[in-house]
């Protein structure tokens, strides 16, 4: 069995509306069955657009939002049953690292204080000084300086902000750390920084991670398997070589299109997906295939009419489409949108001078404001032009 196991998870947020008494009208489907698997010691990447569900589906693991139907089983524990005594208790096993470092620390308390209060709720440590020292550990690993205790989370930047979030989840020694954009709200060398300080953590500790991001390069990077997620449901998993090697659903594809290559000759000869529409409301999902509406290979007699399952193609490779075997193998034709280069069409690496005496084309040469073309006009007016007319006799 694996160590952390989703199945079925759906969390639907109601829609009420009313002036004296509040009535539902419908509800906001964030997740709406997602199941995963996330073995212990490896790292599960969880990727998607903004709104997709990714933060609700995370938050929902640790009951922090209510789950509407399905099961989180921990270590062979239902969390979604347990009680809310018990599954406070149960959360010294499950931590959270969140998006906004600033947003998730007290500012009215000094970092001793932020990393002691979880260890004095579980009773983890006899003293103040027992704990004091463990914290200065945790600091340690995560490289802040133990002088940091006394300082208050606006001295820090948002760097060591982020290590702090980190350190706060560590104290607890939990079994797994989901990472909510661990490093979306950092700089770029920053975010290396704490994605190989994860690295090392994971190794030196065997955690597990659940990494929640919209970064392919980062999720590459970390992760061992990756999920991808669309409109609340997962629509592609597979391990992270085999999926970035060969994406086999139509919305991954289009994902790993968009991504730049740092190479000039791979990036000139590689293509762009262009999905047609707009994301369509997590209220109002469509029928069928979520994505359907978008699709670029969509058929109308099944995409829009029958929802596809999560199934096994090969080598753990799992995705939810009707025809990723014949889209992949070229039976199918695009429907619709387009598959165009990536460069810019329409303009030459060489363009022909316009001018083959000086070499420049028209596009070189400077456009000239009104002002300075009424000046220009006036310095090349032919002599005989400029001498006033003779008066008539």
């Amino acid at each position: 069995m694996s160590l952390l196991e989703l199945d079925g998870v759906k969390v639907h947020f109601p829609i009420k509306k009313g002036v004296l008494v509040d009535r539902t009208v419908g509800h906001v489907y964030a997740v709406d069955g997602v199941s995963l698997k996330v073995e212990a010691g490896e790292t599960y990447g969880l990727v998607g657009e903004s709104g997709c569900g990714k933060t609700t589906l995370g938050r929902s693991v640790l009951r922090l939002v209510d789950i509407t139907e399905g099961s989180v089983v921990l270590d062979g524990t239902d969390l979604a049953k347990l009680p809310g005594e018990e599954m406070r208790r149960f959360r010294r096993r499950l931590q959270m690292v969140f998006q906004d470092p600033l947003g998730s620390l007290n500012p009215r308390q000094n970092i001793e204080s932020i990393l002691s209060e979880g260890m004095i709720a579980h009773g983890i440590g006899k003293d103040q000084e027992e704990r004091r020292e463990k914290i200065k550990a945790i600091l340690d690993k995560v490289g802040l300086p133990s002088n940091a205790l006394a300082r208050y989370p606006h001295e820090f930047s948002g760097g060591q902000r982020q290590r702090i979030g980190i350190a706060r989840a560590l104290v607890l020694e939990p079994d797994v750390i989901i990472c909510d954009e661990p490093v979306s709200a950092l700089d770029v060398s920053v975010q290396a920084q704490v994605i190989n300080l994860l690295e090392e953590l994971q190794k030196e500790l065997g955690l597990t991670y659940l990494v929640i991001a919209h970064d392919l390069a980062v999720v590459r990077h970390i992760s061992d398997t990756i999920g991808v997620m669309y409109l609340g449901s997962l629509v592609e998993e597979a391990p992270s070589d085999a999926l970035y090697a060969e994406p086999k659903h139509p919305y991954t594809k289009a994902l790993m299109s968009a991504v730049p290559v740092p190479d000039p000759e791979v990036e000139d000869k590689r293509e762009r997906i262009l999905l047609t529409g707009d994301l369509p409301s997590p209220a109002n999902p469509p029928s069928g295939c979520r994505f359907h509406t978008r699709c670029p290979w969509a058929q109308a007699e099944r995409c829009a009419t029958e929802r596809p399952q999560l199934r096994d193609i090969g080598g753990g490779h799992r995705v939810a489409c009707h025809y990723a075997e014949d889209i992949a193998s070229g039976k199918l034709s695009l429907t619709k949108g387009e598959v165009v280069s990536a460069t810019r069409e329409g303009v030459e690496d060489n363009p022909e001078p316009d001018d083959p005496e000086t070499g420049t084309s028209a596009e070189d040469t400077p456009a000239k404001i009104p002002a300075q073309a009424e000046k220009t006009a006036k310095d090349e007016k032919p002599a005989e032009a400029s001498e006033e007319p003779e008066k008539a006799v």
